[in-house]
């Protein structure tokens, strides 16, 4: 592959030369790498990995699943309540207890360690409401079973439906929370697996870990730095995007600093070695993603919340149930009716309300190129007021396009296109592509080049209907000593990247390019604007580049020039200000800020650390998929509050109901009629919640409702 500097006329820091480098490191990108991480928060006892869980529940369902049937046939409870006759023959009685009893054990025991865990916390939840109700349950129906209570305390087939539905909510749940892929391993991944130290004469290959400060490295063309050094011999062009996320690779020289897991994108270099391991800018980023994932993991999940307040809801309950019918003097009834508010504020349709929401929810989202990779995500993007997005791949394409070409003298605009192209033809540069397609795009027919040659920071070379054709940045022009052409000045006002186009040895034109900005960005912004939202941009690139794409785009606040290690400063600065902030990105600099975010969502294009550290990542790069999150956040909220209602609403009409407070003028409630609410109520929130299959969350259609709305 050949690559050529083509070097601007503006600071340094804006030097566009070698090549996007976004897929630069396929072959060290580890696909594999997925070990699944993260606790579940909100459920007590649940840490470790969500791939784990999802198994761990699916096989715990299946298993439990077949065991209640028997449970629940040969239930006396339930026969009576159904209204048939139990098979009568050796051992028919011990079935249910029997079943029963290894159900409470193998299918009880995630929920009940995680009471266990939710006592030791003292932040009472679901986990502690549904161990109290197998748990009661299972001890009443042995009672029953042992002739030692009532009969109508034999909840054998109830304990069966509990633990069923139950699992199935959690292995649902689990599913759709199952984390794909690790930021740190991503991290990891951009150093090379060796590195060549110079000893002596020679080289030896050595591990990236085996390197010290002061040691000399040897990189070859296309390879990636080790670890952070000084250049001591050699110039390349950087490509830092994987770490600096922004599109154009930056020219280094001897007693310039380069940055690990960065690639020599067109020549070999020579670097001393100024910090390694825990000291890289690489390793610092890492710090920054697990702070800011640890930080975020800790919000509190909505149905737990619930759960805490219908647990003491239902024990508060149950006591003063037991009190007063004891008063009464009927302290069977007050057993029977204590134990019965107890079972009956187990919340299955609660267990259900969320995960079912979530499932439904993330399967839609996907169809709709929108991946959601943390529930807690999604819930927050709802009340988002300013959405910061990358500039560099996210609101731009992240690759150059020929914006403006000037002619001199008596040449024309297409006659200068058509020439530069015919030079650059054979070269891969991002740049010499960008023109090589203008000329295509404008129908510009190309004459054939011969003798094609580059050079490093000054251009290409090649001959063409036999006059040199030469292409090239403010080198070029020194080496012949000419000057811009006259529209230089106002290019570079709007950061454009400058080639001036040479045949022979006169000037006959010079040609813009520019990051060019996605189409579908300003109806984003529109759409963003248009539900109140501030829209920021931030990029490393320089306060020219970012005020001309901020005008075109109508952005309400801009960072420019922003370091990598401070995007995520910048995050945290928004949220000082009181806002809740969704930040959109695609590069490994990102990672932290997207972490730091209350939202972080990565476009799917983008690198695979970033994708790893966001809770939202966008299959498409179409920054109007951002309306879709909005949307889908909406919806699914509202879903979750919906069912929330009525799976709490359930147990708040039928607690009191089952406890007897209608009892003075002759109603209690059946624990059959219980059981039946208990059922509708769960198939309710299950239809409530396969509305959600309606929404249309394509980005165009996402964002054309909340324009005409």
């Amino acid at each position: 592959m050949t690559h050529h500097d083509h070097t601007e006329s503006t600071s340094p820091d804006q030097h566009h030369t070698g090549h996007d480098g976004h897929n630069n490191h396929e072959h060290h990108t580890t696909t594999g790498a997925h070990d699944q991480h993260g606790g579940h928060t909100g459920h007590g006892g649940h840490g470790g990995g969500h791939g784990d869980h999802v198994a761990q529940f699916r096989t715990l369902f299946w298993i439990n699943l077949i065991i209640a049937v028997p449970v629940i046939a040969f239930s006396s409870m339930f026969a009576m309540l159904v209204g048939y006759d139990i098979p009568q023959f050796t051992g028919a009685p011990w079935i249910a207890p029997v079943l029963g009893t290894v159900m409470y054990v193998i299918g009880g025991r995630p929920f009940l360690t995680g009471a266990v865990s939710e006592i030791r916390s003292r932040t009472p939840g679901m986990m502690l409401l549904i161990g109290l109700a197998i748990t009661v349950a299972f001890l009443a129906s042995w009672g029953a079973s042992l002739g030692m209570l009532h009969h109508e305390l034999e909840f054998w087939w109830e304990l069966a439906l509990l633990i069923v539905i139950m699992l199935l909510g959690h292995w649902v749940e689990m599913r759709s929370l199952a984390q794909t892929t690790s930021a740190l391993d991503s991290l990891a991944a951009l150093l090379p697996d060796e590195a060549e130290k110079v000893e002596g004469e020679h080289t030896v290959t050595v591990p990236p870990a085996d390197l010290r400060v002061g040691d000399i490295v040897v990189i070859r063309p296309g390879a990636s730095i080790p670890a952070d050094g000084i250049i001591t011999d050699g110039r390349a062009d950087i490509d830092e995007s994987m770490v600096t996320g922004e599109s154009r690779p930056v020219t280094r020289n001897v007693g310039d600093a380069v940055t690990a897991g960065t690639v020599a994108t067109d020549s070999g270099l020579r670097v001393k070695i100024t910090a390694t391991g825990e000291d890289t800018a690489l390793a610092g980023i890492q710090r920054l993603v697990t702070e800011a994932q640890n930080s975020s993991s800790r919000a509190q999940r909505l149905a737990d919340r619930a759960a805490g307040w219908l647990f003491w809801f239902a024990v508060a309950t149950a006591a003063i149930t037991a009190l007063i019918w004891a008063l009464v003097g009927q302290p069977d009834a007050a057993v029977i009716r204590a134990i019965t508010v107890l079972v009956i504020a187990c919340p299955h349709a609660l267990g259900l309300a969320i995960p079912l929401v979530v499932s439904i929810a993330t399967e839609r989202a996907a169809r709709g190129g929108v991946l959601i990779k943390d529930r807690l995500a999604l819930e927050g993007m709802r009340t988002v007021d300013a959405v910061l997005f990358d500039k560099t791949g996210t609101l731009t394409k992240g690759e150059p396009t020929v914006t403006a070409v000037h002619a001199t003298g008596d040449h024309d605009e297409a006659e200068v296109l058509a020439l530069a192209a015919a030079a650059e033809t054979d070269s891969e540069h991002p740049l010499a592509k960008a023109i090589v397609k203008a000329a295509a795009d404008r129908g510009v027919s190309l004459p054939s080049a011969t003798g094609f040659a580059s050079s490093p920071a000054v251009g290409v070379t090649a001959t063409v209907d036999g006059h040199q054709i030469r292409v090239g940045g403010p080198r070029l022009l020194e080496e012949l000593g000419e000057s811009e052409v006259a529209v230089a000045e106002q290019w570079r006002a709007h950061g454009a990247i400058i080639l001036h186009v040479v045949r022979d040895v006169t000037v006959i034109g010079g040609l813009s390019l520019a990051d060019e900005v996605r189409p579908e960005s300003r109806d984003a912004v529109d759409a963003l604007h248009k539900l109140g939202i501030e829209v920021v941009m931030i990029t490393g690139d320089a306060e020219a580049v970012a005020e001309t794409v901020g005008q075109q785009l109508g952005i309400d606040r801009i960072f420019a020039g922003v370091r990598p290690e401070d995007k995520a400063s910048k995050v945290a600065a928004l949220q000082h200000e009181g806002k809740k902030v969704a930040m959109v990105g695609d590069g490994v600099n990102d990672a932290p800020a997207l972490a730091q975010a209350d939202v972080g969502i990565a476009i799917g294009a983008g690198t695979d650390v970033a994708i790893a550290s966001a809770g939202v990542i966008l299959a498409s790069s179409d920054p109007r998929s951002v309306l879709s999150v909005i949307e889908l956040s909406r919806a699914t909220y509202r879903k979750m509050k919906q069912n929330l209602w009525w799976g709490a609403g359930y147990n708040l009409v039928s607690v009191p109901l089952a406890a007897g407070i209608l009892a003075p003028i002759g109603f209690v409630l059946p624990m059959s009629i219980g059981a039946i609410l208990m059922s509708l109520s769960t198939i309710v929130v299950a239809l409530n919640a396969q509305l959600l299959r309606r929404l249309d969350l394509r980005p165009e259609a996402s964002t054309r409702a909340v324009l005409q709305h």
